[in-house]
């Protein structure tokens, strides 16, 4: 069995409890409120404020939250998405996160790979996993806007091959030689005799990936080739169905499976959960009881995207944080108080 890579170690509570990330941009510009506001005042859907990115990303990371998460959207597209992501370019910004958290782990959910040369794709997720002192995963998808492809010099249908050849090449450029050898990629026509490396190296054997959906790939090569899944919010059921078949494909070296999933948290802390869009919409005591049932369904950890919400962010942080969290420790917290020591709300 593989060991499970230390930022990953992280996010999975060996009492099967789900750890608890945030997926930015922490924002609530997809809430009723806000919709409206914004219409009324002729600014585009979609495009989330980023004023205080930092200052709550601190806080997420100083609350205790196990994650934190960024979403690679290449191009915004107003007409048939209407979503531009976390705005900033990924890995730029999770090296600023990395200079104003200090134990959340940072991801990507997820790099978009076929339209990225791989090479430097290699090098920025190293040099962001050695700045966040390894606290850094990397969150891998094949796409799904084909308007991106021809603008990047990709072919759409073609990127289920292409994402695999550059997964190999990210591990292949990750690897320590022996002997001082440099890296022998011969399929792009780098041999060792070139004596080339991509530095820097990770701060362990390599960085963790995480693969979002299918990413054009089979359930089993996925197993194969990524130390985690990252796969959308499903329906219970859906979920015990899904879960179930990524346990049995880990079987000799289980591997976590990770959801991010909207959250809209009422203020009254009894509403049932009832189901949104990618999510919930739910008082936070149905909220613990549905998160408890993934965890024993299989879910390692669970991030938040607080979009949808109506309340300003930082206090759906600091509710979180007091009422939910506690239910929820990641591995750290876990150990010096005890899993799940909280028993009532």
């Amino acid at each position: 069995m593989s060991p499970t890579p230390p930022a990953l170690e992280r996010l999975v509570n060996p009492a099967g409890l789900p750890t608890l990330g945030l997926e930015l941009p922490l924002d609530n510009d997809w809430g009723s409120t806000r919709l409206r506001a914004d219409r009324a005042a002729g600014r585009p859907f979609g495009v989330p404020d980023l004023t205080r990115h930092s200052e709550l990303a601190h806080l997420a990371d100083t609350l205790g939250f196990a994650s934190l998460w960024v979403r690679d959207v290449p191009l915004y597209d107003p007409e048939q998405f209407g979503d531009a992501g976390s705005v900033f370019e990924a890995f730029t910004h999770l090296g600023y996160l990395a200079a104003v958290t200090e134990r959340a782990v940072l991801g990507t959910g997820a790099i978009v790979l076929p339209l990225r040369q791989p090479l430097l794709v290699a090098k920025a997720a190293a040099t962001v996993d050695v700045l966040s002192g390894g606290r850094f995963i990397l969150g891998l998808a094949s796409g799904d806007r084909p308007v991106e492809y021809p603008l990047f010099g990709e072919d759409f249908q073609a990127r289920g091959a292409t994402f695999r050849k550059n997964v190999e090449i990210l591990r292949t450029a990750w690897a320590g030689r022996p002997n001082g050898e440099g890296t022998s990629l011969p399929g792009i026509g780098l041999g060792v005799d070139r004596n080339l490396e991509v530095l820097p190296k990770p701060t362990g054997r390599s960085i963790p990936i995480a693969i979002a959906g299918h990413a054009q790939q089979s359930a089993e090569w996925i197993a194969k080739n990524a130390d985690a899944s990252l796969n959308y919010p499903r329906p219970l059921g859906a979920l015990r169905l899904k879960a179930r078949e990524w346990q049995q494909l880990t079987e000799g070296a289980p591997k976590p499976y990770l959801t991010p999933m909207q959250l809209d948290l009422t203020e009254d802390p009894a509403v049932p959960a009832t189901a949104i869009r990618l999510g919930l919409r739910s008082g936070r005591e149905p909220l613990v009881d549905h998160l408890r049932e993934m965890g024993r369904l299989g879910v390692s950890h669970v991030s938040f995207n607080l979009r949808p919400s109506d309340r300003p962010v930082e206090e759906v942080l600091q509710e979180l944080a007091e009422t939910v969290l506690p239910h929820f420790p990641s591995p750290d917290v876990a150990t010096a108080t005890g899993t799940d020591s909280v028993t009532a709300l």
